[in-house]
């Protein structure tokens, strides 16, 4: 069993950073990740409705320090990134299928990097098939059957499962990781927290969770 699961969507610019943080963390300690992909939009209409409400009649304030946060971390982090890309929210749908048809050969993360690079950075809107046949292209995947099997009931199913799973255990956005199956942490800003419980149940229960 990994260490920790990150339930995760690339539309988000704090999932984009944790992503990258949680990858430094794998080269830095070697934590086990299973990456689970959901549709965030999925979640909020399920648990969370109030970050529509906050769209519709945002904090001028809040919104102006968020800028700034999203700015200081990328900047902490060393990542390159637009605050706010020109299609945004996006339908992050296919790609987020697209992510599990790749997990089991062990593509999903090389594959939902360029999607990050491509949206947080690119300004691409990867709701677009263009887009995604663009980056399947680049990274040697088949566009066609690639994104055949992200269309099919396998994936869509999955992805479905996935976002239940995640409002099921408690998560009400993205990213959601759970250390050892049941120690949830919600946000970037979390990375500090997450690791020390890695390590603190690494202690208690062994790396390999006996």
């Amino acid at each position: 069993m990994a260490e920790l699961e990150c339930f995760f969507d690339c539309s988000s610019p704090w999932t984009y950073f944790a992503f990258e943080s949680l990858l430094r963390m794998q080269d830095d300690i070697g934590v086990t990740i299973r990456w689970r992909p959901i549709l965030v939009g999925g979640v909020f209409n399920a648990v969370n409705p109030s970050v529509y409400e906050a769209r519709e009649k945002p904090v001028p304030a809040k919104a102006a320090y968020s800028e700034k946060d999203q700015r200081d971390w990328a900047s902490y982090l060393g990542l390159p990134m637009l605050y706010r890309p020109t299609v945004f929210p996006v339908n992050s749908v296919r790609a987020m299928r697209a992510c599990i048809v790749l997990e089991p050969d062990g593509n999903l993360v090389r594959f939902a990097r360029e999607v990050f690079k491509a949206y947080w950075i690119d300004d691409l809107d990867i709701s677009q098939v263009a887009v995604l046949t663009a980056l399947c292209r680049k990274l040697g995947f088949d566009p066609a059957t690639l994104l055949a099997a992200a269309d099919g009931a396998a994936a869509r199913d999955a992805l479905r499962g996935n976002t239940r799973e995640l409002t099921d255990r408690g998560g009400f956005g993205s990213p959601t990781m759970f250390v050892g199956g049941d120690d949830m942490y919600f946000g970037n800003d979390r990375m500090p927290l997450v690791r020390d419980a890695v390590l603190r149940r690494r202690r208690t229960v062994g790396p390999d969770g006996a």
